[in-house]
Formats: C-alpha cells, structure tokens, sequence
C-alpha cells in the first residue's frame, strides 16, 4: 500500500489544489525554500497519515523519505545531492516534529530555544544566548507549530485566550504568546531538560559550589530542615533541587506540587502533582494551592514545590510548621532578603488578611535555610549564598550568610574565578547536627583568607 493516497509514479488523479513543483534549471536558497514548502502542502494533502502513527520513529522517517522522494521523482525537479538531503530532512522536520526547531530540540548543548519572530530564533547554550540562522516561513508557519504542540493536550490559543503552557512528550517546558499581546508577532519559549540529570558530585566538579557546601546541604536535609532555593529565571534551581534529592533518605514518601512537572528525584518513593487550566469552557482549573492542600492529605513525608507563585506560600509554610519538616521549595528572587519578601507577598495573596507580623513570625518558624543561586556574567550558574533564617528581631525577620561566593577574578576566557567562603557564622541550628547523628568537620565554618 502507497503512504501517498493520491500520487504514484505512474499515476496522477488529476490536478492537485497545490501548486505544483517549480521546474528550473538551477535552485537558489529562496527557490529550494519555496520548493519545501510545496512539498510539504502536497504531503500534508495526499499523506496517508494512518500509516505514520507513533511519530518520530526511524520507520515513520523513512516512510515520509520515501513519499518525498516518489512526489520528487514526479515534478523530476533538479537538484544537487546537498540540496537533496537538506530538503529531505527539513520536511520530514515539518512532517513528524516542529519544523525548524526539531534540531535544536534535538542539539544536546541546548537547554532553551526562544521564538522571538518568524526569522528571529534565539538559544541558549552553556549560559550564554546566541541568534541562529534558522528561520519560520511567516507567522502562520510559527502558528502551525504551536498548534502541532497543543492540539495532542486538548488545549487552544486564539484571540480570546491568547497565552498558553505545555508540555513536549520529551517533558520540555513550552510557553507560547500570539497576537495582540505579542506585538511582533507569535512568540515561543521552550525549556529543555536533559535526561541526564546532574548529581551533586557534578555539580562541585563544574563549579557551582564546594565540596564543604555539599556536605553541609547533606547534614542540612538528613536533619530535615525546612530549604528555599533562590534565585532569577534559568539560573539552576531545578537543577539544584533535583541534585540535592539524592541526600534525602530512602523510604521517605515524597510528593512534589508544580507548574509544570519538571522535577526528576532521585528518589523511588515519589507522587509527582501538576497544576491543570482551565478547560475549553473556562471550567475545571486546579491550581498549585489545590495540590499543596491536597498533598497534605497524602502522607507525605517531604512536600516539594517546583516553584511557589501564589497563595500556595501559606499553605507551604503551614506544612513546614506542622509535622512535614526536610520540605523544599524555589522561588523566583535576586536575594536571600527578596526571596523572604517574595514569600511574603505571597502568602499576603492568598486573602487571609493576616497581620504582616503573624506572617513574619511563620516564615521565621518554617524556614531554616535559603540556598541563593546566580548566573554569572560569563554564562556559569553558581551557588552564591547559603543564608541561615535565624529568627525575628521586632518586626523583622533576620537572615545571616554561612557561605558566600568570593570573586578573585577572571581568567583570559573570561571565565569568572572564585569559590565559596564560610563566613565564620556558626548557624543557630548547628547543635542540632550532632544532636541528630550528622557529624561535619571541626572547621568547616571558621572564616579563611586563602
């Protein structure tokens, strides 16, 4: 059976609605641009797509492969071996994945891909963003992506509801904008995440903190104190939570609360919860706070939320002072001290007209310690403060640094050069480590000039 359903080599039912495949002697950029175009609306109307189920898969590939080349082999367009391959793969792209984002979807080196517009495609590799020479044919090709992401997930994006959040099968965060909010036109954001994962021995060995930091974070999570890691938009807070899980001792029952799910523990005991919108007929929305209530119901051991936004803040704080204590949490901040307000304003947003002091007072009792994280200039992700919540004084919730990152330089790369000192604070929860059974070294918070 032929996977086209209209065209064979000896047969041709008749003129097709499609413009048929231009024929010229030589093929410049814009013309082989034009010629993939057709090709592919030929596919998408004679493409017997009840034989490609299942995606992208080596056989679908080269079913597609072969439908190109039969439609190809009609038209007898010429082509140089080079041109050949580079149409082949760009609309079998079209076809089985995202068009011109399916490479770099698949580039191991990129972790965010940024649709800015129709021939303004941005990524992000190794902290650092570049512009690609990689293009949409206009608007409407960007919106025949988007709706090739949504669609499979029952969700639209349209005028009346011009904003939307999804998820790639490969777990890819994706945030699409269109018109009127995007002024330039339809706009994309996709963020990878890598299968695999960093562990904490990775994470000292690039950099992003000490060997002693490390074996403080243990003692902190084996002697169950409650932990906010901070820090701005893609600077490794995931990435650090999802690390910092393989401290967490097996057989504890973990449930994580997130919009999106973009956590993978190293743990085996875990129930992963996710946020859902609204429904077409604006029914049927369950937030974060809905999960973190939920979650409490569930006999958790730990509760993780992939990152606090809203009124859940109140309800994360309530578990942390009652019974759920080693919970961790992330929160968009540029400090320790913002990530504190933050939470703040949050819990301020869940309508409880609670005074600012009561609320003061539980994030002093529920917090024990913030982990601050930083993109540096050169591109590195780095812990920059482990910062202890000691308490109130009057109105004020008081915080004192136990680590900080010391910049000494920059080397001929312009790599940054520096490490994590302790600041010769010795955190108030420190007796409890012995009290507990965790042991660290005698000096690891004595205050070094080396």
């Amino acid at each position: 059976m032929p996977l086209l359903k209209k065209i064979s080599p000896d047969q041709d039912d008749g003129p097709s609605p499609i413009p048929t495949l231009p024929r010229k002697d030589s093929i410049g950029a814009e013309s082989l641009a034009e010629l993939r175009y057709t090709i592919h609306q030929r596919l998408i109307s004679e493409l017997d797509h009840t034989k490609i189920e299942g995606g992208d898969t080596p056989a679908n590939r080269a079913a597609v492969e072969e439908a190109i080349n039969m439609l190809m082999s009609v038209e007898s367009t010429p082509l140089n071996w080079q041109q050949k391959q580079k149409l082949v793969q760009e609309v079998i792209d079209e076809v089985l994945g995202l068009g011109p984002l399916e490479p770099l979807l698949k580039d191991p080196t990129v972790s965010e891909i940024m649709v800015n517009a129709s021939n303004e495609i941005y990524i992000e590799r190794e902290g650092k963003i570049y512009l690609t020479d990689r293009g949409f044919r206009d608007d409407t090709h960007i919106m025949a992506i988007i709706d090739k992401i949504i669609s499979p997930l029952g969700r639209r994006i349209d005028e009346a509801s011009p904003m939307v959040d999804a998820r790639l099968p490969a777990g890819y965060r994706v945030n699409a904008i269109i018109p009127p909010l995007a002024i330039r036109g339809p706009s994309i954001t996709i963020r990878k995440f890598f299968e695999d994962r960093f562990n904490m021995d990775d994470l000292i060995r690039i950099g992003t903190f000490t060997a002693e930091v490390a074996d403080f974070l243990k003692a902190c999570i084996e002697m169950r104190l409650n932990i906010i890691i901070s820090g701005g938009t893609g600077t490794g807070k995931t990435t650090l939570l999802n690390a910092l899980s393989e401290y967490i001792p097996d057989g504890e029952r973990i449930v994580t609360v997130e919009d999106p799910a973009e956590l993978r523990l190293r743990l085996r005991h875990v129930v992963s919860l996710e946020t859902r919108p609204p429904g077409l007929e604006g029914k049927g929305q369950v937030t974060q706070r809905d999960l973190v209530r939920n979650a409490l119901r569930m006999r958790p051991d730990r509760i993780m939320v992939g990152e606090v936004r809203s009124g859940e803040a109140f309800d994360m704080l309530q578990a942390m002072n009652t019974g759920h204590e080693g919970s961790i949490c992330t929160v968009h901040a540029n400090t320790p001290r913002d990530a504190l307000s933050r939470i703040e304003n949050m819990v301020l947003m869940a309508g409880l007209e609670l005074p600012i002091r009561a609320v003061r007072e539980q994030l002093a009792s529920a917090v024990h310690l913030i982990i601050h994280v930083s993109r540096l200039r050169d591109g590195t992700r780095r812990v920059t403060q482990v910062t202890e919540v000691a308490g109130m004084e009057g109105d004020t919730v008081t915080i004192q640094d136990i680590f900080v990152f010391m910049q000494q330089g920059v080397d001929e790369n312009g790599r940054i050069i520096g490490v994590m000192r302790p600041t010769g604070i010795r955190p108030r929860f420190a007796e409890r480590f012995g009290q507990s059974g965790v042991f660290l070294k005698p000096d690891i918070f004595i205050r070094r000039n080396d």
